[in-house]
């Protein structure tokens, strides 16, 4: 980093008074802060990376207070660096600001397959950070998971499902699948049985079903894993927990079990039948239906949760979930991104499959193309139906796409002042909604899982400005960034 991108950084701290995703702020004007190995392995494990800038008095509204000493400084974190594993090296830059000297270090991201990083004295399980907004939070037991499943190659799509049997696949099903594989496999058609073909394919191990063969072929699959199937659900508003004019929390509520292609299909039909339909008139004076959401991007989203979500034995009471809103649908799946791509990547490279044996028995069933298009046709079809971009989130462990129905950007321009109004209203009444509701003490997730936003949003936009005006207080005023922290009206 150069001095002037150090200056740049700190002057964006100051300005909007808080630390990101990627910026740590540390004091460090009477010493070395003891405890860096959250902020060392959080950086270490997402893709960004990230900077502590040492020198920046966050008590202080991010005062330039400077460091106690350059050299000594560097040479403490840098030992602390070397208690990580793997060992983290760090990038220092010094600059000089108001006569007070600053330093920072990059702390650089590290390969999927090195992931976690984690402190050695507390070992993997107590020394694994990710970051979520400005915080650095321990990693639970399924996130450490996920990485391990990468590194060691661990294929839980051909593990074998207790209690299943083969004759309780379904017979057509599989003599369609082996039909059409021996039509593309020339050397499968002529020298291996039935049986023999399955154990190589991965639709049976040591002659019992696997959960590639279960979830693809399976007569009832969620007999096995009742809560492996699709959730469905349609809110009266804009976040859970709206209401309708009723009183209703779902106007449509709906399970969806069954095969993969059954479920996808199921999904799909859900979609259709509760989105909302426009009549536009085309160039030819014809009347014309346009769904609230292109049909194949919503196909594409939901095949891509079925078939890349984790199946590991850590996920089999999650769901997948759609959740379709006044203003979008979000579509969620257990199980991040897999592998060394990164969201901003998706669409753009061939990213590596977590479940190749499911994913090969969709394609010989034309169910899925197995060709990297998914992700380009999202796109594809929600700009052409003048849709704002998919949104791809993925964190905790979870994967969500997010996709926006336009209604802002539709509003005709004779309603644009009544919509002004409402906007404002409904802006103030949510900090009113969250007083209320901080009548008892309230944590940092409760207020931001109440108010339906980011973290970050909630916790700058909202909290922030209400802790200011005093109408907000802290329990821990001393300690704004404990765990144990909570939020009350005063």
């Amino acid at each position: 980093m150069q001095t002037e991108e150090l200056l740049q950084l700190i002057n964006k701290v100051q300005h909007f008074k808080c630390e990101f995703q990627t910026i740590e702020v540390k004091a460090a004007e009477m010493g070395c802060p003891t405890r860096l190995y959250d902020s060392l392995s959080s950086f270490s494990n997402q893709d960004e990376g990230g900077i502590i800038i040492f020198g920046l008095d966050e008590r202080k509204a991010f005062e330039a207070v400077g460091v106690y000493d350059i050299q000594d400084l560097q040479h403490k974190v840098a030992e602390q660096c070397k208690q990580m594993e793997p060992e983290v090296r760090p990038l220092f830059t010094v600059a000089e600001l108001q006569g007070r000297f600053v330093v920072s270090a990059e702390i650089p991201s590290v390969e999927a397959d090195l992931r976690p990083v984690y402190y050695k004295g507390a070992g993997r399980q107590r020394g694994s950070y990710v970051r979520v907004g400005e915080s650095d939070e321990l990693m639970n037991d399924y996130e450490i998971y996920s990485y391990d499943a990468f590194r060691r190659r661990i294929r839980d799509d051909i593990r074998i499902v207790a209690g299943a049997k083969v004759n309780q696949l379904r017979e057509e099903d599989l003599k369609k699948y082996l039909k059409e594989l021996k039509e593309t496999s020339a050397n499968l058609s002529n020298s291996s049985t039935d049986d023999e073909i399955m154990e190589l394919m991965g639709i049976t191990c040591d002659g019992n079903p696997t959960m590639a063969a279960v979830l693809a072929f399976g007569k009832y699959p969620q007999a096995y894993f009742p809560m492996l199937g699709v959730t469905a659900v349609v809110i009266p508003g804009t976040k859970i927990g709206d209401t309708g004019a009723d009183d209703e929390r779902f106007i449509a509520n709906q399970r969806i079990n069954g095969t993969i292609g059954e479920m996808l299909d199921g999904a799909v039909e859900f979609v259709r039948r509760n989105s909302r339909v426009k009549t536009v008139i085309d160039e030819n004076g014809k009347r014309k239906d346009k769904p609230e959401f292109p049909i194949k991007a919503v196909r594409e989203v939901i095949l891509n949760a079925l078939l890349h979500r984790d199946y590991s034995i850590h996920t089999e009471g999650s769901p997948v979930t759609i959740c379709m809103f006044s203003d979008r649908m979000e579509v969620t799946s257990k199980g991040g991104l897999y592998g060394r791509i990164s969201v901003k990547q998706l669409g753009k490279v061939h990213a590596e499959i977590r479940n190749t044996t499911l994913a090969g028995i969709l394609e010989i069933m034309h169910v899925s193309e197995n060709r990297y298009s998914g992700i380009p046709t999202i796109f594809n079809e929600m700009e052409a139906a003048g849709l704002p971009a998919p949104e791809f989130l993925a964190r905790g462990g979870e994967f969500k796409v997010i996709l926006r129905n336009n209604i802002e950007r539709e509003v005709s321009v004779e309603n644009m002042e009544t919509e002004s109004i409402e906007t404002k209203k409904n802006n103030r009444s949510r900090e009113e909604r969250l007083l209320d509701f901080c009548k008892t003490p309230r944590s940092r997730e409760e207020i931001t899982e109440f108010m339906g936003f980011s973290r970050y949003y909630v916790m700058e936009k909202i909290v922030k400005p209400l802790l200011e005006s005093g109408q907000l207080e802290m329990t821990i005023p001393d300690k704004p960034k404990s765990k144990k922290q909570r939020y009350v009206r005063k």
